[in-house]
């Protein structure tokens, strides 16, 4: 979820610059092709590093498909019977069922393996392995995002806040019950405290915990695509301390 972070300034340019490239990285390198088109915007895309989780597979042949694998594809044309789904490998695949809209992305698992494969949509909930991450923009502030919506559990990641080991256990119990989770990071040149203050709140009353993920850091500040590896690594032991 992208936000603005300065109430006073009109970002909806760079926040759907973020949005498009977090969407070009998350997509299967094989579909990329079919699902966006040659930009200005995406000219030096190609050098960001593949992220090499499950929904990107190597396997680009027909013969190292398995049933019960599950694939992204976009369809690419409907039959009579059917639908033909660019799966990455070198035929289209057959799916059984042409209510599907052409040009449309699709989460498929493999039923036959053949001459082509056959496949059926599925969703990424039951995938059982991680399928990658969806992107929104939102227009509203951190502060509104917060008082409109309702999550679980709310974790601020700031250098001002508390390191994870002293709270680690009461954010557990918490976690147990929520039922959505949100979790929280500043901006490239200021943090979440300050992006409250402009809005005239305090971070510690929209938040449920203040937490400092890299304690010690040694610079004034933090990249955020480095506090996200490093806070939801260390949140993931949270999570796993509510069993």
């Amino acid at each position: 979820m992208i936000y603005p972070d300065n109430p006073h300034a009109h970002q909806k340019a760079e926040s759907d610059l973020i949005a498009l490239l977090l969407t070009y990285m998350e997509t299967p390198q094989y579909l990329r092709k079919r699902l966006f088109k040659l930009e200005p915007k995406l000219q030096y895309a190609g050098i960001l590093p593949p992220l090499r989780t499950p929904h990107h597979p190597l396997n680009a042949r027909l013969k190292g498909l398995s049933v019960g694998e599950y694939r992204e594809g976009v369809v690419l044309s409907r039959t009579g019977d059917g639908a033909l789904v660019d799966i990455g490998v070198e035929n289209p695949a057959f799916l059984r069922d042409n209510r599907v809209v052409e040009r449309t992305r699709v989460t498929a698992r493999i039923v036959r393996v053949a001459e082509r494969a056959e496949i059926e949509l599925t969703t990424r909930e039951e995938v059982p392995s991680y399928w990658g991450y969806s992107v929104s923009v939102e227009k509203h502030s951190l502060g509104s995002i917060l008082g409109k919506r309702s999550f679980g559990l709310v974790v601020a990641t700031s250098k001002y806040g508390l390191p994870l080991y002293e709270i680690a256990e009461k954010i557990a119990a918490k976690w147990e019950k929520a039922g959505s989770i949100l979790v929280a990071f500043g901006a490239p040149t200021q943090g979440l405290t300050e992006i409250a203050q402009h809005e005239g709140i305090r971070l510690e009353d929209i938040a449920d915990f203040m937490v400092n993920t890299i304690p010690n850091q040694g610079t004034e500040t933090v990249r955020t695509e480095e506090a996200i590896l490093a806070s939801l690594a260390t949140l993931k032991v949270v999570a796993e301390l509510k069993g």
